[in-house]
């Protein structure tokens, strides 16, 4: 295999939300640094795929079909791909059954993972104890759970003294290629922000409308931050076109808008070269993490445990209620726990992240 016929060969099954994806990279890391000969392939459902290239610490990114339309045939195909390639051993990240099952099917010597559920447990290998203080809703950051899966499954990867949970991404020339394209798709160009870099705001998130500071908040906040010579990006995924519009309508100062149109490449590239990112407890606020840039992040259902490392850079705005963490992706009620958060303690946070300057 590849003119190896003893190399060893690791793949992991990363997870299926791209901030979760983003805080495996200490996992990454520490296995390739464990395992540098190894031939290490990631696989991630299609969409999320930029986010590991360019990476150093996997030989390839490989797009999961079943993740995708297509039913069987499509996870035929994966399980067709894995078995051909003869993985000694395979890292279940998700502690989904369906995950546990792809790697098993595919013929992977030895498949590791944690497990909540008696039919995952069967499948595994190795089925890892995970410790007590986790409780069952793994209140652990992704960084610690990752690691621990790694280190656990190939002891060469556990560190000496407190672990590296720094988060990486790298950027490919063809990432930066897009994002130009796409700027000059919408009659833009990133020329004039090598002096002024731009402060880019995200109020949507995938998981929910119940992870969102409300758009008008967002708006006047915005306003805010133009108001202060600062260039403003307003980005959205798809399915999220109806917030960022509301948004943009109602700012009056002038954004560039980049509704729909990154993949995860040129988002990369944009959040690498920003000021500073605005933005609910979503994907982005882990890739501007990953480059370093500050941030202001809305807390709501969510619980801030599952993402307590790599905080230094990050301003957490989050309320008192006992309704919270909920998890819920609509919140039922009055959703108080967003809309608790004024503009003005936005403003004040968004100052701190951009230095101390006036926004």
């Amino acid at each position: 295999m590849n003119g190896m016929p003893h190399r060893e060969r690791i793949v992991v099954r990363c997870p299926n939300w791209l901030g979760d994806v983003v805080m495996t990279t200490p996992a990454l890391r520490a296995l390739r640094r464990a395992k540098p000969k190894a031939r290490i392939v990631a696989l991630l459902p299609p969409p999320l795929v930029p986010l590991l290239e360019g990476s150093e610490w996997v030989d390839e990114v490989w797009p999961l079909a079943s993740r995708g339309e297509g039913g069987f045939r499509n996870w035929w195909g994966d399980r067709t791909r894995i078995a051909a390639e003869r993985f000694t051993l395979g890292l279940a990240i998700p502690e989904s059954v369906s995950s546990a099952w792809l790697l098993r099917a595919g013929r992977v010597g030895r498949v590791v993972g944690f497990a909540r559920d008696p039919f995952r447990r069967a499948l595994l290998h190795d089925v890892l104890p995970a410790p007590e203080s986790w409780g069952r809703r793994r209140l652990v950051s992704r960084e610690r759970f990752a690691l621990r899966l790694v280190e656990a499954a190939v002891p060469e990867a556990r560190s000496v003294g407190s672990p590296d949970l720094r988060l990486t991404l790298g950027v490919t020339n063809e990432e930066e290629a897009r994002l130009d394209q796409a700027l000059r798709d919408e009659h833009a160009e990133r020329s004039g922000w090598t002096e002024t870099p731009p402060v880019v705001i995200a109020p949507g998130a995938s998981f929910g409308s119940a992870k969102c500071w409300p758009p008008e908040s967002f708006a006047a906040l915005a306003d805010r931050v133009a108001g202060r010579g600062h260039p403003v990006v307003l980005i959205g995924a798809p399915g999220e076109s109806a917030r960022v519009q509301t948004v943009s309508e109602t700012m009056k100062a002038e954004a560039t808008v980049l509704d729909g149109v990154l993949d995860l490449g040129a988002l990369k590239v944009l959040l690498r070269g920003a000021r500073a990112l605005v933005a609910n407890d979503a994907g982005a606020r882990h890739v501007a993490a990953a480059f370093g840039v500050p941030s202001v992040i809305f807390f709501g259902p969510t619980s801030v445990a599952k993402t307590a490392d790599n905080l230094d850079r990050i301003e957490v705005l989050e309320t008192a209620h006992d309704c919270r963490p909920c998890y819920r992706r609509t919140c039922p009620i009055d959703h108080r726990c967003l809309r608790g958060i004024p503009v003005e303690v936005a403003e004040e946070a968004t100052e701190r992240a951009l230095g101390g300057g006036a926004v």
